[in-house]
């Protein structure tokens, strides 16, 4: 090795640390899959903590005890999930049927302009819930194998609302046990990088809750002006693909355009095209910058890098869970660069930027 350049051995020593963090990583998701009936809980557990962790701070600070705040924090969490689910669901079902109509009658007018790309989007919207039928099987049969759907969804939503009221009630046991079992002196780093990371997951599921929520009573308010039918059911299609960026925001939109085509004709389907784009327009210039400005910012194609990865990796789940745990890996990231990197700044102390001295990190 001595007789090798300075720059050979610096590539050759990078090399080496890259194929060490790729195998670990490798290894970790192989493990991730095979335990998968019991991480996808946590996962998901550890995103509705980081969602109802500022309800349950506020509760404590008002004088209630914690065990009695988290209970009433995951109450009102499946009051307020419940309802929604079958808000959406309703609509979805009450209007799915003409939806699809208005797809197939889209797709005809499409066919009659451009032929067999037209042909083909008609065959797509005329399975369309084959389709999504196939495609829903195959995304349950990667998360629990062999357990109908419906049971598997009850069991792991029941296993992850049970883990959110351990990980609201105990994050300070969870602090205090990452704490003892930090090697040597490094403690205090590995608590600031647990603060950090949940921070930046806590701040993008807090952000894109409310960008969904604005952009679903937008575009729903506009399609109801507009009369396309299914307003409400393309509504709830918004509300739940903002969780998965730009490419949900893409396909709802989509969806809506197409439908306003089939049944009020292309003048109104230009119309619900500048609505569309007009909402993204205002998530993207002002709602981004605004509400998600203390959190990790990614830029568009690390993000549908990430979406990519986290598809092909988990399907649906993991296209859910791929961009909160990239923005925890870019907080995790930031800290060690404050601390490491000689860069002064908020994280130099330890605690992200925006936590108080009394408020838990997180589990």
């Amino acid at each position: 090795m001595r007789l090798l350049p300075d720059p050979v051995r610096r590539l050759a020593a990078w090399c080496v640390v890259l194929l060490l963090v790729a195998g670990v990583g490798w290894v970790g998701v192989l493990l991730c899959g095979e335990l998968r009936t019991a991480v996808t809980p946590v996962l998901l557990a550890l995103l509705g903590t980081a969602l109802l962790g500022p309800l349950h701070r506020r509760l404590v600070r008002a004088g209630v005890q914690p065990s009695l705040a988290a209970g009433l924090t995951c109450v009102a969490v499946v009051a307020v999930v419940g309802g929604a689910v079958y808000i959406v669901v309703a609509a979805l079902i009450d209007s799915g049927g003409q939806i699809v109509s208005s797809l197939r009658s889209a797709a005809k007018s499409v066919a009659r302009h451009f032929g067999a790309a037209g042909t083909g989007l008609d065959d797509l919207a005329g399975n369309a819930r084959r389709l999504l039928g196939k495609f829903g099987a195959t995304a349950a049969s990667n998360v629990i194998s062999g357990v109908s759907v419906v049971a598997e969804s009850i069991a792991m939503a029941v296993l992850a609302l049970l883990l959110v009221f351990f990980f609201l009630r105990d994050s300070h046991r969870a602090l205090a046990a990452l704490r003892s079992l930090a090697p040597g002196g490094t403690a205090d780093t590995l608590e600031a990088i647990a603060r950090r990371a949940f921070a930046a997951v806590e701040g993008f599921m807090r952000g894109t809750t409310v960008i969904a929520l604005i952009d679903a009573l937008c575009i729903t308010v506009g399609l109801l002006i507009l009369r396309v039918p299914g307003a409400v059911g393309l509504g709830a299609l918004v509300l739940v693909g903002a969780y998965i960026p730009y490419l949900g925001a893409f396909i709802s939109g989509a969806v809506a355009v197409l439908v306003a085509l089939a049944d009020r004709g292309f003048v109104i389907a230009l119309w619900a095209l500048g609505v569309v784009l007009a909402v993204q327009v205002l998530e993207g210039h002002v709602l981004q910058p605004v509400i998600q400005s203390r959190t990790v910012q990614m830029h568009p194609a690390v993000v549908m890098l990430t979406i990519t990865a986290g598809a092909s990796v988990a399907g649906i789940l993991g296209m859910l869970l791929a961009v909160p745990l990239t923005a925890a890996a870019f907080g995790v990231g930031a800290e060690l660069r404050g601390r490491y990197g000689g860069a002064a700044g908020p994280s130099a102390t330890g605690k992200p930027p925006d936590a108080s001295p009394e408020a838990p990190g997180g589990p």
